[in-house]
């Protein structure tokens, strides 16, 4: 299909929300090659107020399936329906076969993906995934955005993200927050299991450390999150406030943005915090910055280089978690200096929560 007959694409999104941030490259990078196309996003509810806030995207088409769900006939009446809107390509980011079902039903003519679980039938532009070649989930994504022989640009653009001032004083007029302090952000949780989660101990220390030198600490993620939250709220003495399970992924845009310091687990948040271009510290452990790193010149990455990490589990198969306990606030904190370099807000003897 020439490249003037791409004009509308239908994108199957990835679930997690540090994924879907990755994609953001791919969507730019269609745009280059078809102007003026629009580009619609099937993505699962809990990505749509992120998606929204990515120019290159037109609209989100809520995935109602959830995770593991077959429910062929609904599938089948949601590709009749998305027919009328003629697109020309599909781009199936998931390696499932149900995922490229709903384009294959939707008779979208052009269906791009990677080669995974049987799907040779449901997509008609099957690319073979070059690992070495691609090692990056970003570069993976952003193929898929080329003609089968085509290379992705070099050096690839980092997904970005604008946050207005109107939506950050919304936010946090909301959550009855200001700015009188500087602002850290923590990130203590990680959806895809404990493994990737530096000790609720160690966030304590470094908040209590930056309680000392002027910072407001806030914690965000969700409801998930709180257990944890609490706990590092508690060992700081009360030094933190917990935003756990308070906010929405449009809320925590907000609050990032505000931030003039994040630290972060591997986690959805880490990449949106990327995306806004906060100074972060990233702290990996069982999972490798070589494969999904934060896409900013603003973060560091803080990672052991011990011999069984990444393992990529979910919790520790050792049973002694070195990649996260072996790194200590101290190890921590010194990082944490060239990050604050010579701008630190003056030592404070009062704190208001």
């Amino acid at each position: 299909m020439p490249k003037t007959a791409i004009r509308k694409i239908l994108v199957i999104s990835p679930s997690w929300v540090g994924d879907c941030m990755l994609m953001q490259p791919m969507l730019m990078r269609l745009r280059q090659r078809h102007p003026g196309c629009r580009i619609d996003v099937f993505a699962p509810p809990w990505t749509e107020k992120l998606l929204r806030q990515m120019p290159e995207v037109h609209d989100v088409i809520i995935n109602p399936f959830p995770h593991g769900a077959l429910q062929l006939t609904a599938r089948y009446l949601l590709g009749i329906q998305l027919r009328v809107a003629c697109y020309n390509q599909a781009i199936v980011l998931p390696n499932s076969w149900k995922s490229a079902l709903v384009p294959f039903l939707a008779r979208i003519p052009l269906r791009t993906g990677f080669v995974g679980e049987s799907r040779y039938l449901l997509l008609n532009d099957a690319r073979k995934l070059d690992k070495q070649k691609l090692p990056l989930m970003v570069e993976r994504f952003a193929q898929l955005a080329e003609d089968v022989q085509g290379e992705i640009p070099r050096p690839l653009a980092n997904p970005k993200l604008a946050i207005s001032e109107t939506q950050r004083a919304a936010t946090l007029h909301k959550l009855g927050l200001t700015l009188d302090q500087p602002v850290a952000v923590f990130c203590p949780g990680a959806e895809y299991g404990p493994a990737k989660r530096w000790p609720a101990a160690y966030y304590a220390d470094i908040a209590q450390r930056l309680w000392q030198r002027g910072y407001a600490v806030w914690l965000i993620g969700s409801a998930k999150d709180k257990p944890v939250a609490d706990e590092i709220d508690r060992l700081a003495e009360g030094q933190c406030i917990n935003l756990c399970g308070s906010t929405d992924l449009g809320d925590a845009l907000a609050l990032l943005a505000s931030a003039q310091l994040v630290i972060s687990n591997d986690s959805g948040l880490m990449h949106l915090a990327a995306a806004l271009d906060r100074p972060m510290l990233a702290l990996f452990g069982s999972s490798s910055p070589q494969f999904t790193p934060p896409q900013s010149a603003q973060a560091q990455v803080v990672k052991l280089d011990i011999e069984c990490s990444p393992c990529f589990k979910r919790e520790c198969p050792l049973g002694h978690f070195n990649c996260m306990t072996r790194l200590t606030p101290d190890l921590v904190w010194e990082r944490l200096q060239r990050t604050l370099g010579e701008n630190r807000p003056p030592l404070t003897t009062g704190h208001t929560k």
